[in-house]
C-alpha cells in the first residue's frame, strides 16, 4: 500500500454518527461477496442518514452524479465508474438490500414506430427515473403506500406524465384478474393471506372460486380456512376416495368436498357452510 492510499485517521472534532442496523453485520454482510456492492450499500446508509423526514429515498440520477461514490467504486476496478455503479445497483436490488421504484412515462416512438436508436418502440414506456429505498420496515411501508396511491408527498416531485412502475405481489395480480378492483382495505387483507397461507394454496383457492363463479374474497378465505382446519386434499386421496386410515375422505371421487350440494339454478356446487356467502 502506498502512502497516498493510507488513511490519516479521524480528526479531533465532533463527527456525525451514522446509524447502521446490527442486522447488517450479522445477516447481510456475510452474504455480500462483491466489493462495489459493499461500498454502495455503506454509501447508501450514509446518504439516507443525512436525510430528514419520513420519506427517505435515493434517486438513481443522484447516485450516478455522486463523484465521491464513483471515485470510491473505481479505486480498484478498471471498468468505467458508471458501469461499476450499475452492476452494484443490480446486485443490491437482487440481494433485496435496496428496493427499486421505476418511474416511467409513455414513450414517444420514432416516426415509423420502430424504436431506432435509444427511442422506445410504440407502446413501450420510457424510464424517467429510478428511486431506491432501503429494505427496512419503513422502506417497505413507503412502497406499500406508493402502490396504493396514498403517498401524496411524491406528487410535487413527479413529472405530470409519469406513472410509477413497481413489482406488485402476485396475490394482488390474482385478485385484480379474477375478482375486481383493488382497494387499500382489500390490499391489507390480501397481505395477511399471503403471510398466513402457502402460495400454492392461495392460487388453487382462487382457481376454485373462479370455477364456481364465486368471485369474492370471503369465499376464497373460507376455502383457505377449511383447508387449514380439515387438511388440504391431495390428488392421490381424491382418486382413492379414502384416506390412508380407511376413513371416508372429505372429497368424493369427482373432486367435490363431501357435503357439497349441486344447485340446479346456478350450475355450480356450493359447500353448505359457504351458501350464505354465495346466494345469501
Amino acid at each position: 500500500m502506498s502512502q497516498n492510499t493510507a488513511f490519516i485517521g479521524f480528526p479531533d472534532k465532533k463527527m456525525n454518527p451514522i446509524v447502521v442496523p446490527d442486522y447488517f453485520f450479522s445477516d447481510l454482510l456475510p452474504l455480500i461477496d462483491n466489493l462495489a456492492e459493499l461500498k454502495l450499500t455503506m454509501h447508501c446508509f450514509w446518504l439516507l442518514n443525512e436525510q430528514s423526514g419520513d420519506l427517505r429515498y435515493l434517486r438513481g440520477d443522484d447516485l450516478r452524479s455522486d463523484t465521491q461514490l464513483l471515485s470510491s467504486l473505481s479505486a480498484d476496478d478498471l471498468r468505467p465508474p458508471l458501469t461499476i455503479l450499475d452492476d452494484a445497483l443490480e446486485r443490491t436490488v437482487a440481494r433485496n438490500t435496496l428496493l427499486r421504484l421505476e418511474i416511467t412515462a409513455p414513450g414517444e416512438p420514432d416516426e415509423l414506430g420502430l424504436g431506432l436508436g435509444n427511442e422506445p418502440k410504440s407502446g413501450e414506456e420510457e424510464l424517467l427515473e429510478d428511486w431506491y429505498f432501503m429494505n427496512t420496515v419503513k422502506g417497505r411501508q413507503t412502497l406499500a403506500l406508493i402502490r396504493q396511491g396514498q403517498l401524496t408527498e411524491l406528487l410535487p416531485v413527479l413529472p405530470e406524465e409519469a406513472k410509477l412502475k413497481v413489482d406488485r405481489p402476485i396475490i394482488f395480480i390474482l385478485y385484480e384478474q379474477n375478482v375486481g378492483m383493488l382497494s387499500p382495505m382489500i390490499a391489507d387483507q390480501l397481505r395477511d393471506l399471503e403471510k398466513t397461507y402457502p402460495p400454492s394454496w392461495i392460487e388453487e383457492a382462487f382457481e376454485i372460486a373462479v370455477s364456481r363463479n364465486a368471485r369474492n374474497l370471503k369465499y376464497i378465505l373460507a376455502i383457505l380456512k377449511r383447508w387449514e382446519t380439515d387438511g388440504r386434499d391431495t390428488a392421490k386421496h381424491k382418486s382413492a376416495g379414502t384416506d390412508t386410515l380407511g376413513k371416508s375422505n372429505q372429497y368424493e371421487r369427482n373432486g367435490r368436498p363431501a357435503g357439497e350440494r349441486r344447485v340446479p339454478e346456478s350450475g355450480y356446487d356450493i359447500p353448505d357452510d359457504l351458501k350464505d356467502i354465495i346466494i345469501g
